[in-house]
């Protein structure tokens, strides 16, 4: 399985459509209006955002944007079925063949359903990729390799994007929480949503940290368990904390612009 920083099983047009801040389709409100001088960026932040949802409360609903518990089960599954394969043959082949056949079944079952693709063949690409990767060396722990660059990849992106001071979260929540990328000109505003993509880095940095020196002690087992403990659920704990921190406060004066 591998560790993707985000996975919506069902990105409808609800994603960017109205919702309790009183967006428009275009994802713009009342405080969003005379952005114009960041349409690229207010473009960026919508595409960032698809795959977000809220809830009714206005909270960001973590299960639904991370695919929902079919979204869970496509995701979790492969990496289960591929530890508990290996974990009883011992034998690398069936445990890929096994693997890579569930993720097929999961994006077979959505296209007889005609729901959408998207996570279910990203589900099963990465699958593909892993055993691959396994398949060259012939070492069951290889399977997890891929997922060490995307998550230093990831990591290195969003710490990128606090160093330019656009952090990537304040992209995504600014767009659905309606602020546009007007909290550029607070500070606390600014603030927060660096430490809302922290809370996303620090989730890419503990599972390398964590995983790493399990997979160079060959420790197949336990570094597959801890790949499944710390995918979608730890990010998902992610998410909801990077939220949390990020939240406006209310009547709070704003600062001069930064």
């Amino acid at each position: 399985m591998s560790d993707r920083p985000h996975a919506s099983g069902d990105p409808g047009p609800d994603n960017t459509g109205q919702d309790n801040a009183g967006q428009d389709s275009t994802g713009r409100d009342g405080s969003a209006q005379g952005s114009e001088g960041h349409g690229g960026a207010e473009d960026l932040a919508r595409r960032a955002a698809a795959g977000f949802h809220r809830t009714e409360d206005g909270q960001v609903d973590v299960l639904r944007t991370v695919g929902g518990v079919r979204g869970l089960v496509e995701a979790i599954v492969p990496g289960v079925v591929f530890l508990g394969v290996f974990t009883v043959t011992q034998a690398l082949n069936p445990s890929l063949v096994a693997a890579v056949a569930v993720a097929a079944a999961f994006t077979v079952a959505r296209l007889a359903q005609r729901t959408p693709l998207t996570q279910a063949l990203a589900g099963l690409a990465g699958v593909v990729v892993c055993a691959f990767v396994a398949r060259t060396t012939g070492e069951a722990k290889d399977y997890y390799v891929p997922g060490f660059y995307t998550n230093a990849a990831y990591g290195a992106a969003l710490l990128l994007s606090i160093a330019v001071r656009w952090p990537f979260m304040g992209l995504v929540f600014g767009f659905i929480r309606g602020e546009g990328t007007h909290w550029r000109e607070d500070r606390r505003r600014q603030r927060a949503y660096a430490a809302a993509t922290w809370a996303i880095i620090a989730v890419f940095a503990l599972r390398l940290a964590v995983q790493l020196p399990l997979y160079f002690a060959d420790q197949v087992q336990a570094l597959g368990a801890a790949r499944l403990v710390m995918g979608l659920p730890l990010y998902a704990m992610g998410l909801w904390l990077a939220w949390l921190i990020s939240r406006p406060v209310a009547g709070a004066a704003d600062e001069p612009p930064a």
